[in-house]
């Protein structure tokens, strides 16, 4: 089922989510909505529970340019990142027509607990941590707005990652 992604300022974009104690089968069908919701939108890469009202710590994520390759973390923890970053321009799927330039780590590890209900540790870089990074922002009730900077007239940077 698709479901309506909040648009900020909705008030539940800014409250944090709380941890998931025990994956239910009614945890695992919003998973499968958030991805079906994700595909949906047809531009996004990610997509957090509390942009569609749900406060749980899950999000689900696909950066494949077919649309074929799904991940899902519910309780993700951020364990570890380099000490590069880089600035990149990003949109925000509860953030419709804005786009900011927003500097993240290169590498990640994350771990979390996917859809078979196994513990799993992703180290993850480019896009994908980028991705992590802000998903896991949007569970601790932050916004792509509280971190962006306008993208200069000028800018070359190609086109945003809408996640």
């Amino acid at each position: 089922m698709i479901l309506k992604i909040l648009q900020h300022p909705d008030p539940l974009l800014r409250e944090k989510s709380v941890k998931i104690a025990k994956l239910t089968p009614e945890l695992k069908t919003l998973a499968l909505d958030l991805l079906e919701t994700l595909y949906g939108v047809g531009n996004g890469v990610g997509l957090a529970a509390p942009q569609v009202g749900k406060l749980y710590r899950l999000f689900v994520y696909d950066i494949s340019a077919d649309r074929n390759e799904p991940g899902v973390l519910f309780n993700p923890e951020l364990l570890s990142h380099n000490n590069q970053k880089a600035k990149h321009v990003e949109g925000c799927l509860s953030c419709r027509n804005f786009e900011g330039l927003v500097e993240r780590y290169t590498k990640v590890t994350v771990r979390g607990v996917n859809l078979d209900g196994k513990t799993v540790t992703i180290k993850a870089s480019g896009l994908l941590a980028r991705v992590f990074q802000h998903e896991i922002e949007h569970l601790d009730g932050i916004v792509i707005l509280d971190k962006a900077e306008p993208v200069p007239p000028d800018s070359t940077e190609a086109e945003a990652d809408i996640v």
